[in-house]
């Protein structure tokens, strides 16, 4: 919570973004138990992985449980074929019925295989049935979760903000369907932002109240898949609103967005309040320099990334991890306001001492006050190493 309020910590944290696919692995089980059966919940998954590898918990699963004033039901039926398990839901309106259909893996993380949206101005009418106006709520999933945590780490709460990055997931034709209904149908598209921004604004207003630790907003992908023009006429606005409830509220805000995301720093550093972003990764997955981000978050913004998951996380040696942390904590860390994690997402077979090295390289070089001699001495030694000069 030091870091992320761009504090100086006693070491710096270790997070990295492990959130799903190592926590299901590490069970032994198929991953649907996990991701279907909730046995055991991928939060409980996720604090055992923390456990295993001795991180600190980035801990972003529960909310509040909310009922709306829409005037619907869901049912829902299982069924296995070909390897797989499918989830068909039916959300039933007075206006005719919504429908998803999710496919679960032994090995993989499930995926929406038929979204909810078909067609935006036929199914219009039930959306707003779907994206009510919440009426009340309960916290008790929130407070369990906190318990659960205990000291690990930071307890979050997710929401988003209306862009394209988010309606991909709602689409069926994903980003190319959004993007035809935002100009096909452009007072529909806005009433249907609208809408999905009253209700995530309306989930930020309640954790305010309620002083949950922290609030993550933006969303995966807000500038890969749109325009910076699209994010700052459909994205940005939100994130003030939200970012501003949670300084007033004293509660920790964030932003979680994979891929390009350096604009995001210098444009929510200067127009935002928000506390922190993440995952800032490098090309090509993304467009972020770490020391680059660091001067143009200005002090005000904590920076939590951003070893590469698949050249370094997974398929890198144990030296080149070591190697990217101190890269790492030498260029956003010196002056705190930083965790030291990884981009979106490490992959299920990423190797655990991989994993436990940044630990390693925490626990030795990062203690505050740093010492950066220290650490540009072994970046050295590595880099030759590395290069095949020693």
């Amino acid at each position: 919570m030091t870091a992320l309020t761009c504090g100086v910590p006693d070491r710096v944290p270790v997070a990295p973004d492990f959130s799903c696919m190592v926590p299901c692995r590490l069970t032994g089980k198929p991953f649907w138990d996990v991701l279907l059966y909730n046995d055991p919940p991928l939060w409980q998954a996720y604090l055992r992985a923390c456990d295993y590898y001795q991180t600190d918990a980035w801990f972003i699963y529960g909310g509040p449980e909310i009922r709306t004033k829409g005037q619907i039901s869901a049912e829902s039926s299982i069924q296995k074929e070909n390897g797989r398990i499918y989830r068909r839901t039916s959300y039933q309106t007075p206006e005719g019925d919504l429908s998803t259909t999710e496919v679960f893996l032994p090995g993989d993380a499930s995926t929406m295989v038929e979204k909810l949206i078909k067609d935006l101005k036929a199914d219009m009418p039930k959306l707003r049935h779907y994206f009510a106006q919440i009426t009340d709520y309960k916290m008790d999933q929130v407070w369990r979760l906190r318990e659960a945590l205990g000291d690990r780490g930071l307890l979050g709460v997710g929401v988003a903000t209306p862009g394209l990055h988010i309606w991909t997931t709602y689409f069926e034709g994903s980003l190319e369907a959004a993007t035809y209904a935002m100009y096909d149908e452009p007072e529909l598209f806005e009433e249907l932002c609208w809408l999905f921004e009253r209700q995530q604004d309306r989930i930020v207003e309640i954790c305010c109240e309620e002083k949950v630790e922290s609030i993550l907003t933006g969303g995966s992908g807000s500038i890969t898949m749109q325009s910076p023009d699209i994010w700052r006429k459909l994205c940005l606005p939100s994130i003030k609103k939200q970012t501003k409830m949670c300084r007033d509220a004293g509660v920790i805000s964030g932003i979680h967005s994979c891929g390009k995301e350096q604009c995001m720093v210098e444009t929510c550093a200067n127009e935002t309040d928000l506390n922190y972003i993440n995952p800032l990764e490098i090309p090509p997955m993304g467009d972020c320099n770490l020391a680059e981000c660091k001067k143009l978050a200005k002090g005000k913004l904590a920076l939590m990334g951003n070893l590469h998951t698949t050249e370094v996380m997974l398929r890198g040696s144990t030296d080149l991890v070591r190697l990217s942390a101190l890269r790492a904590i030498r260029d956003a860390g010196m002056d705190g306001g930083f965790v030291l994690s990884t981009g979106d997402q490490c992959g299920r077979d990423t190797p655990d001492e991989n994993i436990r090295e940044l630990v390693r390289v925490a626990e030795e070089f990062g203690y505050y006050p740093l010492n950066e001699d220290q650490i540009q001495t072994e970046i050295l030694r590595l880099e030759r190493k590395l290069s095949g000069t020693v």
